[in-house]
């Protein structure tokens, strides 16, 4: 039988001193009100009700066990009302690791809107350009960039993100500009660490080329890399999230800008669908509409 049922039974027959009470409150039979205490009074190995013909009553043992029995109850009701409450609505941590790079001025405006619109989900964003396993670590989502999303976990695109090839007006004052891509033997490069390096696949005018940069220096923050170009180092191979702003005004320029990479594609990944909750699935939903092609 259904010992949690047994002990709801249990504790309405002690609520309504009768069996018959008990029944009507639980919409049970009186024989089966009367199978559940005998199967709980097995279960247990001792009486915990006194039955006469006019009335119930509980033993010293019966006592004890009811009182605990409504603590856990009410325990249990409480427990299903907070599952109930954080299914209908977002809330609580979201632990969330996305790329470096996402920590700029354009992503933090719509993650400020997204607290705003949910205010009692926490997010905790962890900026790494690692791949972390997202069980082992417990996280509840991963935002990557990537051609090639992994098979074995679940992924949704959220957007296009493009990356170009970069350096600084004084940089290119000290050595030129490229004219083609042989001229790039002679530029150093500030490269992700991160990333297979042995060439980067770009569209020219007469197809696809690979180019091949020559490592200056190589570091795992792409933050560091930003500012590492900016400071006339060497090129770099940046976001168009971290570099949009500084083409436009000049403080940065596209090296070889009739070569364009095809974009990456944004994923957000999890690893079970089946339970998706709210805040997960809000986070997600947010941002795909509030990204789009770029933030």
């Amino acid at each position: 039988m259904d010992t949690l049922l047994s002990l709801r039974v249990f504790c309405e027959i002690a609520a309504a001193g009768s069996f018959v009470g008990a029944a009507q409150r639980l919409s049970l039979s009186a024989p089966m009100v009367s199978k559940h205490m005998a199967h709980l009074e097995r279960e247990l190995g001792v009486r915990l009700l006194n039955r006469t013909s006019r009335r119930v009553s509980l033993t010293e043992a019966g006592g004890l066990y009811f009182e605990q029995c409504r603590a856990a109850l009410e325990t249990l009701e409480l427990a299903a009302a907070a599952i109930g409450r954080s299914v209908e609505a977002p809330r609580g941590a979201l632990k969330v690791t996305a790329p470096v790079w996402f920590a700029n001025p354009s992503v933090v405006k719509v993650l400020a809107a997204y607290q705003k619109r949910y205010p009692d989900v926490m997010l905790d964003l962890r900026f790494s350009n690692r791949k972390v396993d997202l069980a082992a670590e417990g996280y509840d989502l991963a935002l990557r960039v990537t051609h090639d999303p992994s098979p074995h976990l679940i992924v949704r695109r959220i957007c296009r993100i493009q990356f170009y090839l970069v350096a600084a007006p004084e940089y290119f004052s000290r050595y030129g500009i490229p004219k083609s891509l042989a001229d790039l033997d002679n530029y150093g490069a500030i490269l992700p660490s991160y990333l297979n390096t042995e060439g980067f696949e770009f569209e020219g005018p007469k197809g696809k080329v690979t180019i091949r940069l020559n490592p200056l220096m190589k570091s795992d923050d792409s933050t560091y890399s930003y500012h590492a170009v900016k400071a006339g180092v060497g090129i770099g191979f940046l976001p168009a999230w971290l570099v949009d702003e500084d083409l436009a005004s000049g403080s940065l320029l596209q090296v070889l800008p009739q070569y364009e990479q095809p974009p990456h594609e944004l994923y957000a990944t999890y690893i079970s669908r089946k339970y998706l909750t709210p805040k997960v699935r809000s986070f997600i939903d947010f941002l795909t509409v509030n990204l789009g092609e770029s933030p």
